[in-house]
């Protein structure tokens, strides 16, 4: 394993860590009693791996179901100083509350103290107010780091750009968690920002959330030989010391062996990654054409000023997948969990499309003449069920 310094914590943090959202039982607080024997066993065994492999980091979160409390019977088996926990709790109007679930979280996890507690989810202004303001949860957590219950306060978001950077630079945390990876770069700007203020940067859901990598469609795979499309996005994350850490969200021991090929090759970075980068970018242009590709954002509306709501950037971004990477099932995971997934994953599909009149939101695009159609393709390519959040599954 490599270590990174994780920012102003000074904490040796691994290249890797163990997110703690896909190996539970259920999404549901269950008592000890209900989980089944062999999940807890998987989960333990998991845990063990990670440890042996050097990968001391063990992310988890309040509303991760039953997460906390497996893991609460595995953890103190370990030598508490050899290990990083973390667990994230989401902001709350009622500062009470936050402190009520903190407290739930510490006694799940059967630990004296986390060494790093995350505000889960600012993704909103709402949720920034609620997090920032004078006898908020950001001051209920430093309350809590002056009890030693907390070593160091970070924050996760899924949130625009814009307000990351707005919350980087209230200059009150010390570590990030946030989305980035090679299908979705737009966060560079505020890893840059974090790195300013010397903040450790852990990438959520690289594998996952970065395209499905440990699925990948053929093509894909092709394209980024000879490495695996999943080796690529790690190194291709790694490369950049401004990035720390890399979350791997492990459902069983085995999960961790494609990411190890990653460790050997992290020296090799320039040579490896510019011909595989070269390829994707020229495919995406015989694909989508070059004129498309640099400009299809221009001038798109925010999903709260579209009628019905719907994420035009988004439904876009993922058709482009779809139809260059071959990312279809991806495409299909994410665009049906438009309209449940909340603040998460904002705004909706484009299946009521005949319903809206999208001219005035498109003025300013220069296709605006044929982005209905595009997301009418859209629809067709990718609509299907409903997907739910995995915490409401």
């Amino acid at each position: 394993m490599q270590y990174r310094r994780f920012g102003k914590t000074e904490l040796q943090m691994p290249v890797f860590s163990c997110g703690g959202m896909r190996y539970q039982y259920k999404w549901q607080d269950l008592p000890l009693k209900d989980i089944p024997p062999d999940n807890q066993e998987n989960l333990e065994a998991t845990i063990r791996k990670s440890v042996e492999l050097g990968i001391n980091h063990i992310e988890t979160a309040r509303f991760y179901g039953t997460s906390e409390i497996q893991l609460g019977q595995i953890l103190p088996k370990f030598p508490r100083d050899k290990l990083i926990i973390q667990t994230k709790i989401s902001p709350e109007e009622d500062s009470q509350i936050f402190r009520a679930n903190f407290d739930k979280s510490l006694s799940y996890l059967n630990l004296d103290y986390v060494d790093l507690l995350g505000l889960h989810g600012i993704n909103t202004p709402e949720l920034f107010d609620a997090s920032m303001r004078s006898g908020g949860c950001l001051d209920e957590a430093k309350k809590l780091q002056k009890e030693g219950k907390v070593r160091f306060i970070g924050f996760s978001t899924h949130a625009p750009t814009d307000l990351i950077i707005k919350t980087i630079q209230t200059n009150e945390f010390d570590y990030i968690n946030l989305h980035w990876y090679w299908i979705y770069q737009n966060n560079w700007e505020a890893i840059l920002e974090a790195n300013r203020h010397d903040m450790g940067v852990f990438i959520i859901s690289p594998s996952n959330k970065g395209g499905m990598l440990y699925q990948s469609p053929p093509k894909l795979a092709n394209l980024c030989q000879p490495l695996s499309p999943l080796v690529f996005n790690n190194l291709f994350c790694l490369s950049r010391p401004e990035v720390h850490t890399l979350s791997i969200g492990a459902q069983k021991p085995t999960d961790f062996d494609e990411h190890l090929n990653t460790l050997p090759l992290l020296g090799q970075g320039k040579e490896l990654l510019p011909p595989i980068i070269h390829r994707l970018e020229n495919e995406a242009k015989e694909v989508l054409g070059e004129e498309w590709l640099n400009t299809w954002q221009t001038g798109l509306p925010h999903h709260e000023k579209t009628p019905g709501n719907i994420n035009i950037p988004m439904i876009l971004w993922l058709r482009n997948l779809a139809l260059v990477y071959d990312l279809v099932e991806y495409g299909k995971m994410r665009y049906n969990l438009l309209g449940n997934g909340g603040h998460w994953f904002p705004g909706q599909k484009a299946d009521k499309l005949a319903d809206f009149d999208l001219t005035n939101c498109l003025v300013n695009s220069p296709y605006k003449e044929i982005i209905p159609q595009l997301l009418a393709e859209a629809e067709s390519l990718l609509g299907g069920e409903e997907v739910k959040r995995l915490s409401q599954s």
